[in-house]
């Protein structure tokens, strides 16, 4: 199916499951790379993956262009499009700026794109107060012409998006989820016990999947999916099967790579040095100001992802099965490194 000709699905789009943060890869000059980027995302689909989420943070967006955007979100779709059996992979597309005209232009062209959501982030460097925040959501949501998902991650935008305000945008028919990185168990435990029925909480750090799973949510905009696609599938599905140990083994065998993905540089330098020892990225390019691992963190992340089994010891590969061969699960906690 083209993209440009595909109309905007009507109602609440299908917000369960693990989502991947897409990773943007560049060639060492910096360009947007499409075959690699054509083929990941495919390898993405092929794991399992219940959802995918081009030009986020991860993916880079402050330093992509339009343009770039556009294709980008753009190829996801077609990509999701092609799913050779089930149902459509769900496309958010990120969207969000300090700007609510920007974003409202940008949600609207991804509407046309064919996305079936747009991840809207709260305003940066402007931080606006509850009640400016409230407005902007509501127009993005009354004049983008998607359903929205709202971004909370105060660490990077300087303000919350309290429980409050959330719960009172959560009654917009066209405002249908939240991905909530506050890292306020407090703050997520009410919007999960107050939020509409049909509202969607999606975990903003894959190290509190298992948390927001068992607090009722539906799932996580996962950086670690880039790397574990069927795994964090299978965390998320495990949980809404009620198969709780299967959750909470797959939680435990992978926490040292959720916190690998945070550690030794800003989110997503880690991931793509990951991506790329794993040989799913030809290259660990990242657009300035960030830069790439310094050698010394780069074989620390190097010997993590051997002994998950994602890297072999000659190098990582990507299998012709559609996913690189990982260790086990492990039967107790003992077994976790």
């Amino acid at each position: 199916m083209n993209s440009q000709s595909r109309t905007t699905p009507a109602g609440r789009p299908a917000l369960h499951g693990a989502f991947t943060a897409l990773a943007t890869p560049f060639t060492v000059d910096g360009t947007f790379d499409e075959p690699t980027f054509r083929q990941f995302v495919r390898w993405q689909i092929l794991a399992g993956i219940d959802g995918l989420v081009p030009c986020g943070t991860t993916g880079e967006a402050p330093t992509l262009s339009p343009e770039e955007r556009e294709r980008i979100i753009a190829l996801t779709i077609e990509a999701a499009a092609e799913r050779p059996a089930g149902e459509r992979v769900t496309v958010i597309a990120g969207t969000g700026t300090n700007s609510t005209a920007a974003t409202i232009q940008a949600t609207r062209r991804a509407a046309e794109l064919g996305a079936d959501a747009a991840l809207v982030v709260a305003p940066y460097y402007n931080r606006p107060d509850q009640r400016m925040l409230e407005a902007h959501f509501r127009a993005i949501a009354e004049e983008g012409g998607l359903p929205i998902v709202v971004y909370n991650v105060p660490s990077r935008t300087g303000t919350n998006v309290e429980a409050a305000t959330l719960l009172r945008l959560a009654e917009h028919p066209r405002i249908v989820a939240v991905k909530e990185a506050s890292g306020n168990l407090d703050q997520i435990a009410l919007i999960c016990r107050e939020r509409p029925p049909d509202f969607a909480v999606l975990a903003g750090d894959d190290a509190w999947t298992l948390a927001v799973l068992a607090m009722g949510g539906q799932g996580v905009i996962s950086v670690a999916s880039n790397e574990i696609p069927g795994e964090m599938h299978t965390l998320c599905a495990a949980a809404e099967a009620g198969d709780w140990q299967l959750a909470r083994r797959t939680h435990e065998r992978w926490l040292p790579l959720f916190r690998a993905n945070f550690s030794g540089g800003p989110n997503p330098v880690p991931v793509k040095a990951a991506l790329a020892l794993m040989g799913l990225f030809p290259t660990d390019t990242l657009r300035p100001p960030l830069l790439a691992f310094e050698p010394e963190r780069r074989e620390q992340l190097a010997a993590l992802l051997r002994s998950d089994g994602l890297v072999e010891a000659g190098g990582g590969r990507m299998a012709e099965t559609g996913r690189p061969a990982v260790a086990p699960v492990p039967a107790r906690r003992e077994a976790v490194a």
